[in-house]
């Protein structure tokens, strides 16, 4: 958005103050259509893990300020699109899913949305449509008369998407050359279906999304708009949502609050700010007070910011609850009782459970290779001590009380294994 574009929309107003916008389509029509309360936008989620994750968390949000601001928001399943695979920012293709996988995560995936939006029959109430319910329906030889007569190829092949991947000679296959056309189809799908006339997504989804836009066009639909959010990396460079040990899942059963709570709490200094805005709900009056710690205070702003998210997604109780195990863990030295805890059958301490797999059972490491690394810069604990042989075993006469054996990742991250 140009710093000269002064939105006059409670919606634009949110995207622009909070960092959400990095591209947008005739903005100047898109204020005025969202100051009329008939917008209704949505955002595409292809179902490929039995959850999101908080990669996705951004999208998320956006649709969460557009139902706050008085529009319509749509949370669009990917269930015929996912059996076909989006190509952006990929090098090779993703691997297929059966139906009955593709069925299971969508599942998994409509149950973190409760948490950010409000799901009804109501105007300005959030759905959550598939669009198998259309795309498994389709002709192929009617599809291609009436829909694919208005692709350009010449167009397509420009696409970053594609580009990339003929430019690094990696093969682009003919199934994943459809997907932007099948989501420039879902657009106009939704708009004759829900009034739909926003598309949002990441910023590597534009390609896709003003295809969308162009199909519409051609197809003498009424106007259509594009809004994309910047991709997120931390201030160091690394991928929103990833940690050593995988994913940052928005399923508690994949991820404990604990955990959650303690993601955030590890931002970096400089993402503070930008994380509160984005993340959390917090008015932008506390947030400017919060970045503006300095030295040890900064902390203060991460507890905030851990705080606010994982009270967002878990509730306040799991947050107070979170919070406090830090505080016991860190701040008071004590084995908190509710740390993450594992349970690992008796039988492995009393032969001897190595470091190693320890460490990938509890989820701080990803792998065993990646142990080791961390054993040699000193990384992993046993009951607070360093860890010095990758060798090592952890046996029964490590359990402390309640029959738990506490490893550690760093300073921040600690797991109990439990002898069960």
């Amino acid at each position: 958005m140009t710093d000269a574009f002064e939105p006059r929309s409670d919606f634009l107003r949110a995207m622009q103050a909070r960092g959400f916008i990095h591209q947008g389509s005739d903005l100047q029509g898109l204020d005025e259509k969202a100051r009329s309360g008939d917008l209704v936008a949505y955002i595409g989620f292809d179902c490929t893990a039995p959850s999101l994750h908080v990669g996705s968390l951004v999208q998320i949000m956006m649709l969460h300020w557009l139902q706050e601001t008085g529009g319509k928001p749509v949370a669009l399943m990917g269930g015929g699109t996912t059996r076909v695979g989006d190509p952006s920012g990929k090098d090779e293709s993703r691997k297929l899913l059966t139906v009955e996988a593709i069925e299971d995560n969508k599942a998994g995936i409509k149950k973190a949305f409760a948490h950010f939006v409000r799901f009804g029959d109501g105007r300005h109430d959030a759905i959550m449509p598939d669009n198998a319910e259309w795309l498994s329906k389709l002709n192929y030889i009617d599809f291609l008369r009436d829909v694919g007569r208005h692709f350009s190829v010449n167009r397509m092949l420009a696409m970053d998407s594609v580009k990339l991947r003929l430019e690094r000679e990696h093969e682009l296959s003919f199934l994943e050359f459809n997907y932007m056309c099948l989501q420039a189809y879902d657009f106009t799908e939704l708009y004759r279906r829900y009034g739909v006339t926003l598309q949002m997504g990441g910023s590597d989804q534009w390609g896709n999304i003003v295809t969308g836009l162009d199909l519409g066009r051609r197809m003498g639909l009424p106007q259509f708009y594009a809004l994309t959010s910047p991709l997120i990396t931390t201030s160091s460079g690394a991928k929103m949502g990833k940690t050593a040990a995988g994913a940052v899942w928005l399923d508690p059963g994949m991820l404990s609050p604990y955990d959650y709570w303690q993601f955030w709490r590890n931002t970096e200094d400089a993402d503070v700010g930008r994380f509160l805005r984005l993340f959390t709900l917090l008015p932008l009056d506390d947030i400017r007070r919060l970045e503006a710690l300095a030295g040890a205070e900064i902390n203060e702003a991460k507890k905030a910011l851990a705080n606010a998210a994982t009270t967002l997604l878990h509730g306040a109780g799991a947050a107070e609850d979170a919070a406090e195990t830090a505080r016991k863990t860190f701040e008071e030295g004590a084995l908190a009782d509710s740390l993450p805890t594992v349970d690992v059958a008796s039988a492995e301490f009393d032969a001897g459970l190595g470091v190693l797999n320890a460490f990938v059972l509890a989820r701080l490491v990803a792998s065993t290779g990646e142990a080791r690394r961390q054993i040699r810069g000193g990384g992993l604990r046993v009951n607070d001590e360093a860890l010095g042989d990758e060798k090592a075993t952890i046996g029964r006469d490590a359990l402390q009380a309640g029959g738990v054996v506490k490893l550690s990742l760093g300073r921040k991250k600690h797991v109990l294994l439990r002898a069960v």
